[in-house]
């Protein structure tokens, strides 16, 4: 996705970003006076980035200028010595007679081509870029979007898309949940009954699918190559009904509760029913044989599988709604399995109830997702994960959930976690979320799609869109300044979203403005 149009910038000054179609919102805009107007656009510097950007112009004109070595390029992506912005940030000059991108590194130079892409327009006369100079570095390391393949399954290619939309707003981490009780989604060789027989179907009537090993790792490079890691998430101990279509020893029979019939007759769903697939919505019923050492056999087969196959640091183990495990258990197969995702050279990644846990693997990631306001005791069990040299990413689930509606009356999505229109999704600030924990402490923010309702990449757009534009610029953007506002967000997201549009997302406004 290449978010630009057709539509020429007005040449009246900009004082500002505040109607530039910016998002996330640039760290410091210096604008200056007018245009800059090229007939053509010779791209040379840094031969990955230049790669990529050449493709996005090809998409964008049908071609990405002269090839050849020699040729002087106007737009120059150069790598720098100048630790003036930091990691992944970058320097944006149009002031002069080219165009010049620098950064530290190369995932800083990425990223300053996608803020490029955002202020192009294509006119009869060639391409013009506003006059400008940009300083920019994200404020959080972890800008993450989740999908959910279990519920329903994606397609490489699907997942591909997902990718070029989140990195075309400087997103940089991909968490696939790969498992849950509807279905699982990823090959394993030492348990072949996982794709065989539980990859079949969905939270629905689809046919499901899985990836093959080929199928992650090309994932996982495509992503690469764009500066994202990709984040590998097996759901454990809870959430895995799945496993038990599989190999029905590994799991106990379905935790039946009079509130999950009332739910599934409310929805016309199934309940669960061992070693049967299930595809109803109902969580919290399905729990591994924790007192079982064969369970841990299994887990250690699928944890070193997958993290062998991923480059990246993290491997997300889920651990959320296990509401037919008691305390006591939850904390034993916690404990061990955090354990086993450090022997395998990975830094471990769970739900924030993990944090109830005091044994779990020291550097333990907590991933929050309680409200905005913290209930119960999920600021203390988020406190643990710090306490715990890991560190939280903030995923508040009436702010960031991305299936939860927009508007009660929008015809896909959940509200368990109520109803978040973009104002919502956009007024909140991950530093004041878990009293007590400092900025410092959290890696960044991550907003989730959850697909029980989705069953499409349409489906995805519908609903991820305009919202996930919020959330990269609460993980990205720094958190006060004069266009650090609703109403500068408001105004730069209408800038944009002709480009959306033009992208072929269906992008819809508040009160239909733009």
């Amino acid at each position: 996705m290449v978010l630009t149009d057709a539509k020429t910038l007005p040449e009246d000054p900009i004082d500002s970003a505040h109607s530039l179609p910016l998002i996330p919102l640039p760290a410091h805009v210096r604008p200056a006076e007018g245009h800059l107007l090229l007939p053509s656009l010779e791209v040379e510097g840094d031969p990955a980035t230049v790669a990529l950007m050449r493709e996005d112009l090809r998409r964008l004109a049908g071609t990405a200028g002269p090839e050849a070595a020699h040729a002087a390029g106007n737009v120059v992506l150069a790598l720098t010595d100048d630790a003036s912005t930091g990691p992944e940030g970058y320097i944006l000059d149009t002031r002069d007679d080219g165009i010049r991108i620098t950064a530290r590194d190369s995932a800083g130079l990425y990223y300053g081509t996608r803020t490029l892409l955002q202020l192009l327009r294509r006119t009869d006369e060639g391409w013009s870029v506003p006059r400008i100079l940009i300083e920019d570095a994200p404020r959080f390391a972890y800008r993450g979007v989740m999908l959910d393949v279990a519920r329903h399954f994606f397609s490489v290619s699907e997942v591909k898309a997902y990718i070029d939309r989140a990195v075309a707003l400087k997103f940089n981490h991909l968490h696939l949940h790969l498992t849950d009780d509807q279905g699982w989604r990823i090959q394993i060789d030492a348990w072949p009954l996982l794709t065989e027989r539980a990859s079949a179907g969905d939270a629905g009537e689809g046919p499901g699918g899985f990836f093959t090993k080929d199928d992650y790792r090309h994932i996982v490079e495509y992503a690469a190559d764009r500066h994202m890691t990709v984040v590998p998430e097996i759901d454990l101990p809870g959430h895995t009904h799945a496993v038990g279509v599989a190999y029905p020893d590994l799991v106990e029979e379905p935790w039946i509760t009079d509130q999950l019939v009332a739910e599934a007759e409310r929805l016309a769903q199934p309940v669960p029913v061992h070693g049967e697939h299930f595809s109803g919505w109902a969580v919290g019923h399905s729990s591994l044989r924790i007192g079982e050492e064969r369970t841990y056999d299994f887990v250690k087969d699928v944890l070193d599988e997958v993290a062998a196959m991923t480059p990246g640091p993290y491997l997300h183990i889920g651990g959320d709604e296990c509401l037919g495990t008691s305390p006591a258990d939850f904390a034993v197969f916690m404990t061990r399995a955090t354990h086993l995702v450090g022997e395998t050279g990975k830094t471990p990644i769970a739900w924030h109830e993990a944090g109830a846990v005091h044994d779990i693997a020291e550097g333990t990631v907590g991933q929050y997702w309680g409200s905005v306001v913290p209930q119960g005791s999920h600021a203390e069990e988020a406190t643990r994960f710090v306490t715990g040299g890991g560190g939280l990413i903030l995923s508040p689930s009436d702010r960031t959930y991305l299936d939860m509606k927009p508007d009660a009356e929008f015809p896909l999505g959940l509200d368990w976690a109520g109803i978040v229109p973009l104002r919502t999704a956009y007024d909140w600030d991950p530093a004041d979320v878990v009293a007590g924990v400092a900025e410092s402490a959290i890696l960044g923010v991550e907003a989730p799609l959850w697909t029980e309702t989705v069953e499409s990449l349409e489906d995805a757009d519908a609903l991820v869109f305009p919202r996930l534009t919020a959330h990269a610029e609460t993980a990205w953007s720094p958190r006060e300044g004069a266009d650090r506002t609703w109403e500068s967000y408001l105004s730069r997201l209408t800038a944009l979203a002709p480009a959306l549009r033009t992208s072929g997302i269906d992008v819809t406004l508040p009160a239909d403005e733009g």
